[in-house]
C-alpha cells in the first residue's frame, strides 16, 4: 500500500495556488471555510473537478435557513460522478465492491464487483425500472439487507433522477409502512429475507403484507437473496392474488437495454432517510444530489483522509473502504458514497459477532481493508469483550478506525492504540442522518486524544451555544449550526408548508440550525459531544451529558450496559434512577451499589449520584444502537408506551415489557425496584 498523503494539506495547497489563499495549518483552514462559504462550496466544487453541463449563476444565492439556495442552474448526477472512475478503475484490476455474508465468510469466499460490471448491471436495472414507468421525481423503495444488490437498485434509481428509499429487513411491518407510506413509492424492491447470526429470517409474507399496505406500489422486484444464498432453498414468492405485478431481479438485469445516467438539477431529490424520532411518524428527510455529492466527498477525502483505490500513475493504491452498517442507518449511505471518488467499498452482511467476536475483523483481513469503520457501540464491545485484533489478524493494512452513532468512550480510544495497532488513526465523527454528513471529524493534521473528536468539519459553522444565543468555549451548550450547509435538507416530504421542518431544528434559534445534542468545543478547538440534550442530567442546575456518567459506570468490570434518564416535574422531588447490566454470574448486592455510588462522587459530582440503582437484564436501543433514554424518561412521567417508542423502530423492543412495570410501581409511590 502506498503511503496515504493527509489531504487536508494538499487542499491548504491547492487553494495556495489556486485561489491564492495561505492558510497554515487545519483550524487556519476552517476559520476561512466558515468565514465565506460560498468560496469554500465554490472551491470544493472545483477541488473535485465537478462538471455541469450548464453554468451556475452564483454559489449560494440565499443563504437563509431554511431554504438556502446552492448552486442554482448546475446539473450533475450522482451515478455520473461514481461511474467516472470505471474505466481506469478496471485497468487498474480495482473492484467496486467487495462482499460477504455470513455464509461467504463460513466458505472462505468473496464476492467482488468490478467497476465496469457495476456499470453494466447499473445501466440495465435503469433501463427496466424506466421500461415500468419510473420517471424523475418518482419514488423507487426497497426493503433489502446490505448487499451489493442494494447498492445496484440505489444506483440505478438516482441515474434516473428518481428519488430512492430504503429499510433494513430487521424492520417490521408497521415501521416500513410509517416510513414508505408517507413517500407513495411507485415500486418496492424487496428480498426474500435475510440470515442474520446463523439464523435465517423467511420475508416472503411480510413483504405480501407491505404491498396491501402501500397502496402507490405497482410493482415489486424481487431479490432472491436466500434462494441464492443457499439458505432459502425451495423458497419462492407466492405471486397468487398479489395486487402489485411482480418482476425478479435476475430478468430485469438480463435486459440487453442500457440507461446511461442523465444530469438532473443540483437540488433534485436523490433520496429520503428518516429519523428515529420516538414519537409520531418519522421524518421522511429529503436530500439533494449536489449536496449528498459535495459533503460525501468533503467528508470521505478531508475527514476520513480516504483516498481513490486507483492513484494518479494509474496504479492500484490498495485502499478500500469498511464501515459496518445495516441499510436502515445512514452509514449506509456513507459507505456507498466512497465510490464518489473511487474508492472500493467493502459490505458485509450479518451479525459482526456470529459465530465469535472477531467476525467483522476476519473480514477486514479477509479484504485488506485499510479503514475499518462501526458504530461506536460496536467498539465498546469489542474492549468489553477483551478482542484483541492485532492478536487474530494481520492488522497492517489497517490505518484508521472510524467510529460514530454515540460518544467513544476515552477507553475504546485507548483499546484501538493497544489492540489494534499503536499508530492507528481514530477518525471518530458526529452528524447524522438530517444533514448527511458531520458536524464534528477528524483530520490527521491534528493529535489525537482520548475522548475528543479531533475538530469541528470544514464548511460546518458548528459552535456551542448557551441559552441566550451566546457562543461558549470550553462550557456544554447546545449544538449549532450557525450557517447553511449543501447537504441540510430540501425539505421534509409532504411537510407542504414547511412547518415541521423549522420546528425540528429552528425552534429555539430561528434562522440557526439547533441540532439537538449537547458540545463542548475545548480551548485547542475540538469538541466532546456528551449526549442528546434532550436526555440531559440536569440536579440542580448543574448539567451533564449521560455518556460522561456512562463512561464511569461501565468502566467497571461488572457492568455490560447502562442507562440513566433525570425525571422533574413541578412540585415533586427530582429523581434519577441508574439501570444497570451486568455480567453473567454477578449481582447488584451492596458492596457493587456502594462502589458504583463512591465512582460517581469522586469522578463526577455528588451531585449525580442516583437516587436509585436497578439491576436490568436489558437496555433498550434503537435499530442504529443508540440507547432509549427519551422513552424511558416519557414512560416515568406517566406516558403510555405506545405514545412514546414506535417498537418496531428498537433493536430489542421487548425490554420496554420490564420498563413499563417499572414505571408503573414508580408513579404508584411504591418504587420501582424489583
Amino acid at each position: 500500500m502506498s503511503e496515504v498523503p493527509i489531504h487536508t494539506a494538499q487542499l491548504r495547497e491547492w487553494l495556495a495556488r489556486e485561489r491564492g489563499v495561505k492558510l497554515a495549518d487545519y483550524e487556519a483552514l476552517r476559520r476561512w471555510s466558515v468565514a465565506d462559504v460560498g468560496a469554500f462550496w465554490g472551491a470544493m466544487w472545483d477541488y473535485f473537478d465537478l462538471r455541469s453541463p450548464t453554468p451556475f449563476k452564483q454559489v449560494l444565492s440565499h443563504a437563509a435557513m431554511p431554504g438556502a439556495r446552492w448552486f442554482e442552474g448546475a446539473q450533475l448526477n450522482y451515478v455520473q460522478q461514481v461511474l467516472r472512475h470505471a474505466e481506469r478503475a478496471d485497468a487498474a484490476g480495482v473492484p467496486a465492491i467487495v462482499f460477504r455474508n455470513e455464509r461467504l465468510m463460513a466458505e472462505g469466499r468473496t464476492l467482488e464487483v468490478g467497476w465496469g460490471e457495476l456499470r453494466a448491471q447499473v445501466a440495465a436495472l435503469a433501463a427496466s425500472l424506466r421500461a415500468l414507468g419510473v420517471q424523475r421525481g418518482d419514488r423507487v423503495a426497497a426493503y433489502l439487507p446490505n448487499i451489493p444488490e442494494a447498492m445496484v437498485a440505489f444506483l440505478a434509481c438516482a441515474s434516473l433522477g428518481a428519488i430512492w428509499s430504503l429499510t433494513a429487513p430487521d424492520m417490521g411491518v408497521g415501521t416500513v409502512r410509517d416510513r414508505f407510506r408517507q413517500i407513495e413509492p411507485k415500486v418496492l424492491i424487496a428480498c426474500d429475507g435475510t440470515v442474520y447470526g446463523g439464523r435465517t429470517v423467511d420475508r416472503r409474507a411480510l413483504v405480501r403484507e407491505l404491498i396491501d399496505e402501500l397502496p402507490s406500489v405497482e410493482t415489486l422486484v424481487r431479490v432472491p437473496y436466500l434462494e441464492r444464498a443457499g439458505a432459502g432453498a425451495g423458497l419462492a414468492f407466492d405471486d397468487a392474488g398479489l395486487r402489485a405485478r411482480v418482476r425478479r431481479w435476475d430478468e430485469l438485469l438480463a435486459t440487453t437495454a442500457r440507461v446511461e445516467p442523465e444530469p438532473v438539477p443540483f437540488d433534485q431529490p436523490l433520496w429520503i432517510v428518516y429519523s428515529s424520532g420516538t414519537t409520531g411518524l418519522p421524518k421522511p428527510i429529503v436530500h439533494g444530489h449536489g449536496g449528498v455529492v459535495l459533503e460525501m466527498m468533503k467528508g470521505a477525502a478531508f475527514h476520513l483522509n480516504v483516498q481513490s483505490s486507483v492513484g494518479a500513475d494509474g496504479r492500484a493504491t490498495g485502499e478500500r473502504l469498511l464501515w459496518y452498517s445495516s441499510t436502515g442507518w445512514v452509514m449506509w449511505n456513507l459507505a456507498v458514497s466512497v465510490l464518489l471518488g473511487g474508492t472500493t467499498a467493502c459490505i458485509y452482511e450479518g451479525h459482526p459477532g456470529h459465530p465469535g467476536p472477531e467476525t467483522l475483523w476476519r473480514f477486514a483481513e479477509a479484504t485488506r481493508a485499510t479503514f475499518f469503520g462501526a458504530g461506536a457501540a460496536y467498539f465498546s464491545g469489542c474492549l468489553k469483550n477483551g478482542v484483541s485484533p492485532r492478536q487474530l489478524i494481520d492488522v497492517a493494512p489497517i490505518r484508521a478506525l472510524g467510529a460514530t452513532g454515540s460518544p467513544l468512550p476515552p477507553e475504546a480510544y485507548e483499546w484501538g492504540t493497544r489492540e489494534v495497532r499503536p499508530d492507528v488513526w481514530w477518525a471518530v465523527i458526529s452528524g447524522g442522518t438530517d444533514i448527511a454528513g458531520a458536524f464534528l471529524a477528524g483530520t490527521p493534521e491534528l493529535p489525537t486524544v482520548a475522548g475528543e473528536m479531533q475538530a469541528r468539519a470544514l464548511g460546518a459553522d458548528v459552535q456551542a451555544w448557551d441559552e441566550q444565543g451566546r457562543p461558549v468555549v470550553d462550557e456544554v451548550g447546545e449544538l449549532v449550526c450557525a450557517q447553511p450547509m449543501p447537504s441540510m435538507p430540501l425539505f421534509f416530504w409532504g411537510d407542504a408548508d414547511g412547518r415541521r421542518y423549522r420546528e425540528s431544528y429552528f425552534d429555539m434559534y430561528p434562522g440557526v440550525w439547533r441540532h439537538g445534542d449537547w458540545l463542548r468545543i475545548t480551548p485547542s478547538g475540538s469538541g466532546i459531544i456528551y449526549g442528546r440534550s434532550d436526555a440531559t442530567l440536569n440536579r440542580h442546575g448543574h448539567r451533564m451529558g449521560t455518556s460522561e456518567l456512562y463512561r464511569v459506570v461501565e468502566a467497571l468490570p461488572e457492568v455490560l450496559d447502562s442507562l440513566v434518564v433525570d425525571i422533574e416535574v413541578l412540585g415533586r422531588p427530582a429523581f434519577m434512577p441508574l439501570f444497570v447490566v451486568l455480567r453473567e454470574g454477578h449481582l447488584l448486592g451492596e458492596r457493587l451499589q456502594a462502589l458504583l455510588r463512591q465512582r460517581i462522587r469522586d469522578e463526577l459530582s455528588p451531585r449525580f449520584v442516583p437516587d436509585e440503582i436497578v439491576q436490568v437484564a436489558e437496555v433498550p436501543r434503537t435499530l442504529t444502537g443508540k440507547k432509549q433514554e427519551l422513552p424511558v424518561k416519557k414512560l416515568l412521567l406517566g406516558r403510555a408506551l405506545a405514545d412514546v417508542v414506535n417498537r418496531d423502530a428498537c433493536a430489542n423492543p421487548q425490554a420496554f415489557d420490564w420498563y413499563v412495570r417499572y414505571a408503573e410501581r414508580h408513579l404508584a409511590g411504591e418504587g420501582g425496584a424489583g
